[in-house]
């Protein structure tokens, strides 16, 4: 029998291609694992697809996150990395870095975000939960995007930090312009961090004469062989924890809620399990949904410091390399049934935190959030149902990130609480 023809490469970066990247990730894993591409940027970069290949490159030392090693200079012009981050001055945060400053920073940072922190703020999360269902339960009508997802992990990640009560909503502002604009002009978002910026060195400068209990207390407590972080690393650290912490949390509930309910087999199976009590599926099914549609589309930039070879590819040096997480995670060579969800599924080592030495350090608080707010929903909201048909919903464009624009659902009004 004759060789089939290769068919043609699916664009990428298209509004389509936001809408359902995975098929045109599946001809790159088979066709070009490893590819060279411009992205809507003008960047040339490396996308890695294929599963043990992400993991090598996510885990390869040869690979810098510091934005100095591209052989271009379009970090300078702020193509690369977080929008806003160089000009206000914010670039020393874990994301960045390499180490031994990398390794010193997360050992600090570390010291303040301890997962008894995370567990001993499970209640409040569960009081923003519920206070956020309040908020639109009694209307059989919501968009949970704009109403629950987006502010539920801002509000939990100020708690947390310690941003006063009375300053939240100026935070919430902020991050609602930096996801606004995140996959188009990029002014908005600049403005928001330098806001940013400025608030936390304001709070920081404050808190160091009266210490709390929260963690920007933790960071400005934290030393290591007495070297204390300095106010511009605590404000990048910060700045950091807010950003990574929000819109990831943002996307891992959109994107979980919009598969449960495209899935209702799994949303029963779910439902019934938080019903009887047990926390094993929810646990196991946070897990999958990362890796089914998970909230981080591309891991942030690395570039090539030695020459290197990726899946059989030479990379030459200072090239960025994009690590497809979306693209390793339904891989068939590790996952077996890929693009089928399966909240049940115990072979699960996705890569929707990362690996190697860049792990999420907010993993924790992520996935107690996640848990929360799937658990309360369904308990809450046992009809939920979609308001729209799939295709008239929007995805936002951008390179990193992956998560819906809005999400309107009904069900029949309940009480508050």
């Amino acid at each position: 029998m004759p060789d089939q023809p290769t068919p043609a490469q699916p664009p990428l970066f298209t509004w389509e291609f936001a809408a359902d990247p995975y098929p045109a990730y599946a001809w790159l894993r088979e066709h070009s694992p490893v590819h060279r591409t411009t992205l809507p940027s003008g960047v040339d970069a490396w996308l890695v697809t294929r599963y043990a290949d992400a993991r090598q490159a996510l885990a390869d030392g040869r690979l810098s996150k510091n934005p100095a090693h591209h052989s271009e200079q379009a970090h300078r012009t702020g193509r690369v990395g977080i929008p806003g981050e160089r000009s206000a001055d914010l670039m020393t945060h874990l994301l960045n870095i390499d180490p031994p400053d990398h390794t010193r920073l997360r050992r600090l940072v570390s010291k303040a975000f301890t997962p008894r922190r995370v567990a001993e703020f499970e209640p409040r999360v569960q009081q923003l939960t519920d206070r956020l269902i309040d908020s639109f339960a009694g209307r059989g009508s919501a968009d949970l995007i704009h109403e629950f997802a987006f502010p539920l992990p801002i509000y939990a990640i100020c708690d947390l930090l310690g941003v006063p009560p009375e300053d939240q909503d100026d935070f919430r502002d902020w991050a609602g312009m930096m996801i606004r604009h995140g996959g188009g002009p990029r002014g908005g978002v600049a403005r928001a961090v330098k806001k940013m910026r400025s608030y936390l060195l304001e709070l920081i400068h404050r808190k160091r004469a009266d210490l709390g209990d929260d963690l920007i207390s933790g960071l400005i407590r934290a030393s290591d062989h007495g070297e204390h972080l300095t106010e511009n690393e605590a404000a990048a650290m910060a700045f950091i924890l807010l950003f990574a912490g929000f819109e990831t949390t943002v996307n891992l509930i959109g994107n979980g809620l919009y598969a449960l309910l495209r899935h209702p087999e799994q949303r029963a199976l779910l439902q019934d399990s938080v019903a009887a009590g047990e926390t094993g599926l929810l646990a196991t099914a946070v897990e999958e949904l990362l890796r089914y549609d998970g909230p981080v589309e591309l891991a942030t930039w690395r570039f090539a410091t030695r020459p290197l070879t990726i899946g059989g590819v030479d990379i030459p040096v200072g090239d960025p390399v994009l690590v497809v997480l979306a693209a390793a995670d339904r891989d068939p060579a590790r996952f077996a049934d890929e693009n089928t969800l399966d909240i049940a599924r115990k072979d699960n080592p996705h890569l929707g935190f990362g690996h190697g030495i860049h792990y999420c350090i907010g993993a924790p608080l992520a996935r107690l959030e996640g848990q929360a707010a799937l658990a309360t929903l369904l308990t809450r909201l046992p009809d939920l149902r979609l308001a729209a048909e799939p295709e008239e919903l929007r995805w936002r464009g951008g390179l990193i990130m992956r998560g819906l624009r809005e999400l309107p659902v009904e069900f029949t009004p309940a009480k508050a609480l």
